[in-house]
């Protein structure tokens, strides 16, 4: 399944409040810029994002993508290029529990699509969408990199494989029971 091409326009637009990053992750910039050779710390991009989209609870604000764009001196529409380039970035609120299933070649082969057949059926939603108690949202995403042991679902940052229909939905019961 493609991901859908997501515009400026159709991205959150509430600016009522400024993204600032919390002083644990503050902290933290120093020391992924650091990382990077002079001049080339506007490649601190993605760790920047995945930083601010953990404070945020799972999700990229475009005041959070301006923030990072301001630190690292690049210009906002880059920002945009890349939080929209990356399955890795949401750019919307997710559910407490964001169910990615890997939709590429490998997983196919070993039942991918059955699984999100299955989550679709469990949770009464299609991918992109949250459930109505805000519980779980479900993306088929590209490669997960863990194609040895296909097929691959990511939930939040833990990585379950090897799976199966009736493991899947065990797993995400105990996860709504929690």
């Amino acid at each position: 399944m493609k991901k859908k091409l997501v515009l400026k326009k159709d991205l959150p637009t509430e600016k009522s409040t400024p993204f600032i990053f919390s002083p644990e992750n503050e902290a933290k910039i120093p020391e992924l810029l650091k990382r990077y050779p002079e001049g080339r710390q506007a490649s601190a991009i993605l760790p920047l994002f995945y930083l601010a989209q953990r404070q945020c609870g799972g999700w990229l604000p475009p005041s959070a993508i301006e923030k990072v764009t301001e630190i690292l001196r690049v210009p906002v529409i880059r920002g945009y290029e890349v939080a929209t380039f990356y399955t890795l970035f949401n750019l919307k609120p997710v559910g407490t529990y964001h169910v990615q299933v890997c939709g590429t070649t490998p997983c196919m082969l070993r039942g991918s699509e059955a699984l999100l057949s299955a989550c679709k059926r469990h949770l009464n939603i299609e991918c992109g969408e949250t459930t109505k108690n805000g519980a779980f949202t479900l993306n088929e995403v590209e490669c997960l990199s863990a194609c040895v042991n296909a097929p691959v679902v990511q939930i939040n940052d833990t990585y379950y494989e090897d799976l199966t229909e009736e493991a899947l939905i065990k797993l995400l019961e105990g996860l709504a029971s929690c």
